[in-house]
């Protein structure tokens, strides 16, 4: 004999219960039932549905109950999200593993930012170094010289030029021929 077979074990074993648990309880052809045990069993029966569909109509009228409490405090049903989410966040941020996972993550953000600094620091002084080394100074010499050389230097001659005339020496503005100067007045 099987040890996980219990209804070999025990004919009277039902291992399900609901609806299916008749189906598929075995049915014990040594069993005969008596038609007063039949009508017992029946009459049982119609008691324990009718307190089933009793229960049912009381869990509907307390479903209705609740939501109409609901509805009078303004709980909406995104309300009721927003809670339980908000609910649910804190017990993630409330769990053991949240919080090594969160002092984990700290330390070696502490770590980082120490690191990232220390590289920082290295290469500020290299860059200082390089920077005082003769061959740079002189790098950054030759620079500024030409870029001296290269800056035009405005004169005040070369301005005068070229507002008054043209760029092949002509001036800009003629007096026409048959003009009279302002004192000379026609006659």
């Amino acid at each position: 004999m099987e040890e996980n077979d219990q209804g070999a074990q025990r004919p009277d074993f039902i291992p399900e219960v609901g609806e299916e648990a008749v189906d598929a309880a075995p049915c014990s052809p040594c069993t005969v039932l008596t038609e007063q045990e039949q009508a017992e069993l029946h009459s049982e029966l119609q008691k324990v549905e009718d307190e089933i569909q009793t229960l049912s109509q009381v869990l509907a009228a307390k479903e209705k109950q609740v939501a109409e409490i609901k509805r009078k405090l303004g709980i909406t049903p995104l309300n009721e999200l927003k809670q339980n989410l908000s609910k649910g966040w804190h017990d993630v941020t409330t769990s053991t593993a949240y919080k090594k996972t969160s002092e984990t993550l700290s330390q070696v953000g502490q770590k980082a930012t120490t690191a990232f600094s220390s590289v920082g620091t290295a290469i500020t002084r290299k860059l200082e170094d390089v920077r005082n080394t003769p061959s740079f100074k002189s790098f950054e010499e030759k620079v500024e010289t030409l870029k001296t050389k290269m800056s035009p230097k405005p004169s005040t001659s070369d301005i005068e030029e070229v507002s008054d005339s043209t760029p092949d020496g002509e001036p800009m503005i003629k007096q026409p021929d048959d003009t009279f100067s302002p004192d000379q007045q026609p006659h």
